[in-house]
């Protein structure tokens, strides 16, 4: 595939039709527009509860980024899905997980990379390095994907200062960290893994699918991926209460990410994980798309919320 249809794809990938609300195939929708913020730009977000919920009961919470990327293929630009509802319809019915509601958190399409890139992941970069990497362009019209510098710390302040408590406070939640967790794709990965490790006392676990380690969109001369996995090994919480996923397919944008992955994955055995709380897959001739994640999306459910 040419190189420059994937980048153009993995940043169109995540803008959905703005003025469009997700309908689910199972369970129910309820969709906050425009859900204000001091952190960051307000956004879309849309609170799934499948059928049955109930205020007698209490139910973890799974939040997820590019959140019009999950429900519904009529509101995506490539008209796919994650099929998030019906994969936790599926597998609540089957009482294979714990009860469950899903937070799609909307990207706001033109900060999305620096709202997902991994904000002091900068400090293991030198100056020149950094101002490379700000003022790294992709594509015929040379955009800067990181123009103004990374916002990942407000944008998780957003999630956890702001959202979370409106969540716990509307809906009938289990509020503490065993129940509460975080999951995305690409840059969506990126910013899961981060989300754990700058608040591992808030989120028990992440589901990384095709981890955008590159943060770029070149591998050769790019330190990124060597200042992600720094701050990985300086920061990974520990093991006896955290639970991490992560995959990859081998085609595509993906095809970039096993040599990335494999350095993560030594990480992750020197810091005391295993098979209990730690999972990497790779998906030989997937691409990097939301038909792929949601072939496979059950797994990292299952690694995480399964009882």
């Amino acid at each position: 595939m040419n190189k420059s249809f994937i980048i153009l794809a993995a940043l169109v990938m995540t803008t959905g039709l703005f003025g469009q609300e997700a309908k689910p195939s199972s369970g129910k929708i309820d969709h906050f527009k425009n859900f204000p913020s001091k952190f960051v730009d307000a956004r879309n977000v849309d609170v799934w509860l499948p059928d049955g919920y109930s205020i007698k009961k209490k139910y973890a919470v799974l939040y997820m980024h590019d959140g019009q990327m999950l429900f519904d293929s009529a509101i995506n630009w490539n008209q796919q899905e994650w099929g998030v509802d019906e994969t936790m319809a599926r597998l609540l019915k089957k009482k294979k997980i714990k009860n469950c509601i899903v937070v799609g958190v909307w990207n706001n399409g033109k900060n999305r990379h620096i709202e997902y890139f991994p904000q002091k992941a900068l400090n293991y970069l030198s100056e020149s390095e950094k101002t490379d990497l700000l003022n790294y362009t992709v594509g015929e019209e040379k955009q800067r994907i990181l123009a103004g510098g990374p916002i990942s710390d407000n944008y998780l302040k957003f999630l956890v200062q702001e959202l979370k408590p409106f969540i716990d406070s509307t809906y009938s939640t289990f509020t503490n960290q065993e129940n509460t967790f975080v999951a995305g794709s690409s840059m969506g990965g990126l910013i899961s893994v981060y989300a754990v490790c700058e608040y591992p006392n808030i989120f028990a676990g992440a589901a990384c699918l095709s981890t955008h380690w590159p943060g770029t969109f070149k591998t050769e001369n790019n330190p990124v991926p060597t200042a992600f996995l720094s701050y990985l090994s300086d920061h990974l919480p520990a093991p006896s209460n955290h639970k991490f996923y992560f995959d990859y397919g081998t085609e595509t944008l993906d095809s970039l990410y096993k040599p990335f992955q494999l350095q993560a994955d030594e990480i992750m055995k020197c810091k005391g994980y295993n098979a209990k709380n730690w999972l990497t897959k790779e998906f030989p001739g997937e691409n990097h798309s939301e038909k792929a994640w949601r072939k496979r999306f059950e797994i990292p459910v299952l690694f995480l919320l399964g009882k």
